[in-house]
């Protein structure tokens, strides 16, 4: 089975053809897909201008698309590398049991649905990459009241999602389900009972 980097050369190999370019770009999903496979994939299509089912695409849509991709990939792996060292010094120091970044962290290993968007064709307009900076960010810092992608404070509690953890705060902005650490107590009781309101 090939991975990320081996696709990523397909994708932009000139010679090859160009329906396996457009497959290759499909098959870097399974490897890393931050919005989930349906949702990243409507994502890089509109932001590089060809239609999810395009059999044909312009090859130079296609390689603009995979360098979004790379480049959020390259922002995701950094941070995973830090997480690493991060567990590796709390363990040396005695401290074993996780937190809830942690708990998170484990739901999005590899980087599959860090900004998990149960409904593909509503997702962050931004860079994937700054969409990552400001999940990151807002991760390694105080849990606040809003979404940390865009803003909005106007926070969801949907259940039956196709993700783990099945049921979450999701942002009626941008679309993305916001993880729990990065919200108060407070933000989370709120999306609750916007739930039950609009249920």
């Amino acid at each position: 089975m090939a991975g990320f980097r081996s696709l990523a050369r397909q994708v932009r190999d000139p010679h090859s053809d160009l329906a396996l370019r457009r497959y290759s770009l499909r098959k870097c999903l399974e490897r890393f897909a931050p919005y989930g496979h349906r949702a990243t994939w409507d994502h890089l299509c509109s932001r590089a201008g060809f239609g999810p089912e395009d059999r044909s695409p312009d090859p130079a849509r296609l390689v603009a698309a995979l360098d979004e991709l790379q480049a959020a990939r390259t922002v995701w792996l950094a941070y995973e590398e830090s997480f690493a060292r991060r567990r590796r010094r709390e363990k040396h120091d005695g401290l074993r049991r996780p937190g809830s970044v942690d708990d998170w962290h484990r739901c999005t290993w590899g980087g599959h649905g860090v900004a998990w968007c149960d409904d593909p064709s509503v997702h962050p307009s931004a860079p994937l990459g700054d969409v990552l900076r400001r999940l990151i960010t807002a991760l390694e810092r105080e849990p606040g009241a809003a979404c940390p992608v865009c803003g909005d404070t106007a926070l969801e509690w949907r259940y039956g999602l196709a993700h783990v953890p099945s049921a979450g705060p999701v942002c009626t902005g941008c679309g993305i389900v916001v993880p729990a650490p990065v919200l108060t107590p407070e933000a989370v009781r709120r999306s609750r009972s916007r739930s039950l309101v609009s249920a």
